[in-house]
């Protein structure tokens, strides 16, 4: 897993947005799509999916919408199917996809673990799953997930949610090590930037006070962070936590080939330089 940053842009990407109809997702689509991208974008709700259409539109994107469940593994694999049919490979899948209403361990049934767990966890199972055939015939991809504070730490009221996070983290530095082999790389990303809470509805973020929400990153800023790492060979990077809010600040400094530390990718630069260790000795 050694580090270097040439930045490939021979050939344009196909990318795939779980959850992508608001928030953070809908910003990494747009960014995609801004990029010259043919993007794929995936959610539940229908009336949110077809405001990000509407927007994807607007900018010009290739563009595929579909409305699916990501707990669900066939809705998943014939997402992929149908993005292979259109556009003949899949290149980056990022599994934004999460349900994390606030609520007390008290008040969290065995069923509102379960949908929690299936969305954030299961749904990245699913992601990977779905393109793993793909990706290791084509020769290669990138599978993304969502990191947050939550992958480090706990928070009152986000007992499945930050299960889920550390269980992502988990996921990806165990595939990576099996992924390496087919040129996929497997990374989580996180704002590393405030942003709109997950949970809000594009009508209730809309509906908070004006100084609220300008406090917020631009989530297709954010998204600038997923089309950089996309665009890396996937053996450079590989089994790490990264961060939007710094790669975003680093490529307006420096350019998309700058040279690489780990203070320029991540809020957690001691994390990375370990993991690498660790990766750089493990024997299997």
């Amino acid at each position: 897993m050694a580090l270097g940053m040439a930045h490939d842009v021979a050939r344009p990407a196909v990318a795939l947005v779980t959850g992508g109809g608001r928030g953070l997702g809908w910003g990494i689509a747009r960014a995609f799509g801004r990029s010259g991208a043919r993007v794929c974008v995936t959610d539940i709700n229908a009336a949110e999916l077809a405001e990000c259409a509407a927007d994807l539109a607007a900018d010009g994107a290739d563009a595929l919408v579909l409305q699916s469940d990501v707990a669900d593994l066939a809705a998943t694999q014939a997402v992929v199917r149908q993005v292979v049919e259109r556009w003949g490979k899949l290149d980056v899948v990022v599994h934004n996809a999460v349900y994390m209403p606030l609520i007390t361990f008290d008040a969290t049934t065995p069923a509102e673990w379960q949908r929690q767990l299936d969305v954030g966890l299961g749904g990245m199972f699913n992601c990977a799953h779905a393109v793993w055939p793909q990706m290791k015939a084509q020769g290669g991809g990138h599978i993304i997930g969502i990191a947050s504070g939550s992958s480090f730490r706990g928070y009152h009221e986000e007992i499945a949610y930050c299960t889920i996070k550390h269980g992502v983290e988990g996921f990806v530095k165990a595939l990576s090590l099996e992924s390496a082999g087919y040129n996929i790389a497997v990374n989580t990303v996180g704002p590393g930037a405030l942003i709109k809470p997950t949970r809000l509805t594009r009508a209730e973020a809309a509906a908070l006070p004006e100084e609220v929400r300008a406090g917020w990153a631009d989530p297709v800023e954010l998204g600038k962070a997923f089309v950089w790492l996309a665009a890396q060979p996937p053996r450079r990077i590989n089994g790490h936590r990264l961060d939007a809010g710094p790669i975003v600040r680093t490529l307006a400094a420096e350019g998309p080939d700058f040279a690489f530390a780990p203070e320029k990718v991540t809020l957690y630069p001691d994390d990375f330089r370990a993991r690498q260790a660790w990766y750089d000795n493990y024997t299997g």
